[in-house]
């Protein structure tokens, strides 16, 4: 499990209260019981823990799973110049 994968695991278990043994790359926010609201909370806690801004076209709360918004976060990081 790569370190941003854990961060990730760690943050959505802390905000949905739920076990982190519970969260797979397939789930989904919606299969883990995080109402939309809930999700955007998530996502607000990622951004700030990586200190980057994912694009909305990057999170879909219905369909898309913890492993693209991993995805997500990683890009982002890719992207941030080394002294960020």
């Amino acid at each position: 499990m790569s370190q941003v994968q854990q961060e990730v695991f760690e943050i959505i278990s802390k905000q949905a209260k739920i076990d982190i043994g519970t969260i797979k790359l397939e789930s989904t926010l919606k299969d883990l019981g995080i109402a939309s609201l809930d999700a955007i909370e998530v996502i607000f806690d990622i951004e700030e823990h990586f200190n980057i801004n994912l694009p909305n076209d990057d999170v879909n709360f219905e369909s898309g799973t913890v492993g693209d918004l991993i995805g997500a976060v990683e890009r982002q990081l890719a992207q941030k110049p080394a002294d960020s």
